[in-house]
């Protein structure tokens, strides 16, 4: 494990950077929009309390900033000469990790009833650290993968895609 780590890294290192930012950025929206247009006070999209749509908006928004800042930096060196089956597989995987996350918050606030917004953000961390595992393993095992699985190298020979 030890040795796995040290050959990894960089990209680790890069993928923890991101990450960072990324939670910046997801709690940032989030605590923008609780506070703002989707706060409990607010009568914006309704007088229900929207803070699973915030959470929802929220990690979207760091998705977005994810995906242009792994796929040019941390898995510069992994990307695919199929961007549009990328961004597919990348969509999917933050799903599997939105669903993780979002689940979390609402458990914490609508079955253990824990409504402050200090709560809310507890949960918001712990399921942005649930994600966070989610993506790393689904962005190397799926999206960013080293070397294409073999069906993908023949499709790309017999489409003409570049492969000799």
């Amino acid at each position: 494990m030890l040795a796995w780590i040290r050959s990894h890294a960089g990209e680790l290192g890069r993928f923890s950077v991101v990450g960072i930012a990324g939670v910046f950025v997801n709690l940032g929206v989030f605590n923008l929009l609780r506070l703002g247009p989707l706060s409990e006070d607010s009568e914006f999209l309704g007088e229900e309390d929207r803070v699973i749509t915030a959470k929802v908006i929220a990690t979207l928004v760091s998705i977005l900033f994810a995906w242009a800042a792994h796929r040019s930096w941390t898995f510069r060196g992994h990307r695919t000469h199929r961007p549009a089956r990328e961004l597919v597989v990348f969509g999917f995987v933050n799903l599997v990790a939105i669903v993780a996350e979002v689940g979390t918050v609402a458990v914490s606030h609508y079955v253990l009833q824990y409504t402050s917004l200090a709560a809310d953000n507890v949960a918001s961390l712990i399921g942005i650290a649930i994600g966070t595992v989610l993506r790393y393993v689904g962005y190397k095992v799926f999206v960013f993968v080293e070397h294409p699985p073999e069906a993908l190298m023949e499709a790309d020979v017999t489409d003409g895609g570049g492969a000799p």
